[in-house]
C-alpha cells in the first residue's frame, strides 16, 4: 500500500521501483543507490523503500553480520516495506543470487565506496529488526552509517519465507571472517 505512488519498471514485470533506486538514462538501475536519496532519508526520517515518512518504530533488513556489529549504511524502512523487501527483492529473498557485476556496479568498487567495511556477499538470510531508535555516525572516512537501537522484534528470512535456526547458523559462520 505505501508504495503504490511509486514508478514501475515495465521491463521487470511491471515492479515498483524502490525509492532508494538510482536512475540512469532514465532506467532504474536497482543494483545501486542514489547518494541524495540516502541523506534525505537520513535527515527527513523517510523510508529507504517507499520514501514516505518513517513514525516512531521503524525496520532494518540487516544481514547476519549487521546484526551482530549492529550497524547498517542504510537507513530503515516501515515493516511493511522491510516484509515487502525480503519477500521480493531478488538479491535478498534468494540466497543464492549474486550481484551481477559490471563497471557501473561491482565488488570492488561496492568496497572502495560504501562506508564501513562492506562484506560484498549475499548473507543467504535477512533479520527485520524492528526498533525505535537509532544513531547515524561517520565511518573514518566521513560517510554515513547507522547504529541500530535495541529490538522489539526480530524476524528472520530466506527465499520469501521465515528462515531457520540452521539458516541463520550458516549465515552467521559463512561470513565470520
Amino acid at each position: 500500500q505505501r508504495m503504490r505512488h511509486l514508478p514501475v519498471d515495465p521491463k521487470h514485470g511491471g515492479a515498483p521501483v524502490p525509492f532508494f533506486v538510482e536512475w540512469i538514462d532514465g532506467e532504474p538501475e536497482f543494483r545501486a543507490m542514489d547518494g541524495r536519496k540516502l541523506v534525505r532519508c537520513i535527515k527527513e526520517k523517510r523510508c529507504w523503500v517507499c520514501g514516505n515518512p518513517l513514525g516512531v518504530h521503524v525496520t532494518f533488513p540487516l544481514g547476519s553480520m549487521c546484526v551482530l556489529t549492529r550497524t547498517n549504511a542504510e537507513p530503515p524502512s516501515h515493516y511493511e516495506c522491510a516484509l515487502w523487501s525480503v519477500k521480493h527483492c531478488p538479491f535478498l529473498s534468494n540466497p543464492h543470487m549474486v550481484r551481477r557485476e559490471d563497471e557501473l556496479v561491482n565488488n570492488a568498487k561496492i568496497n572502495a565506496e560504501s562506508a564501513g567495511l562492506a562484506i560484498a556477499r549475499n548473507p543467504g538470510v535477512i533479520a527485520l529488526w524492528r526498533t525505535r531508535s537509532y544513531e547515524v555516525f561517520p565511518d573514518p572516512e566521513g560517510k554515513i552509517l547507522i547504529t541500530v537501537g535495541e529490538p522489539e522484534a526480530v524476524e528472520w528470512w530466506t527465499q520469501g519465507r521465515s528462515a531457520t535456526r540452521a539458516e541463520v547458523i550458516e549465515s552467521i559462520e559463512s561470513g565470520l571472517p
